[in-house]
């Protein structure tokens, strides 16, 4: 089996992508919203992390998380979210066609791709520029129009805030003398 590097930097921020197995469109479904709302609420009072963004899409998440000063274990709490996730409502959604020999030897669910994806935050500018694509991705997968539009995400608290205006994200192009989105 591969070994895969991770970074070890506490107290930094990080991105991540997470994805479900074969890409299952399950994670907008009310139930899987509360499930995984809860693991993650349980998973950070035992091991704090900070959300700085997060979208939800119907078979994968992208979020940026910012870990305590002495602490990089990520791996470890995606671990105890996806396990939690999938004790909670995984049994829902295990589809056992979809089970590879290898699954099934391990008695793992089909709820989540076995790895995820993960990029250490190098800076102010990557920072951003991470934010903007996870709160951008659902227009991008043509799930919207507009990024206001999508309701899984974390762009309207930074609405709220003031950080965002409301049609970020929204492209005026000018063709022959109009515009249009």
């Amino acid at each position: 089996m591969p070994q895969y590097r991770r970074s070890k930097v506490a107290g930094t921020a990080y991105f991540f992508t997470v994805v479900t197995h074969h890409r299952q469109p399950i994670l907008i479904r009310p139930e899987c919203r509360l499930a995984l709302r809860q693991i993650i609420a349980e998973v950070r009072f035992s091991y704090p992390f900070n959300v700085d963004a997060w979208v939800l899409l119907p078979d994968h998440m992208h979020c940026i998380w910012t870990l305590p000063q002495n602490d990089y274990d990520f791996s470890k709490r995606w671990g105890l979210i996806k396990a939690g996730f999938t004790k909670k409502a995984g049994w829902i959604f295990h589809r056992e066609e979809l089970a590879s020999e290898s699954r099934r030897h391990h008695r793992e669910a089909t709820v989540w791709q076995r790895r995820f994806w993960e990029h250490q935050i190098r800076d102010e500018g990557d920072y951003q520029s991470h934010m903007d694509y996870i709160h951008y991705n659902p227009v991008k997968h043509g799930l919207v129009g507009q990024v206001k539009d999508w309701s899984y995400s974390t762009f309207h608290r930074y609405v709220q805030k003031g950080l965002y205006p409301e049609n970020w994200g929204n492209i005026k192009l000018e063709i022959n003398g109009q515009f249009g989105e």
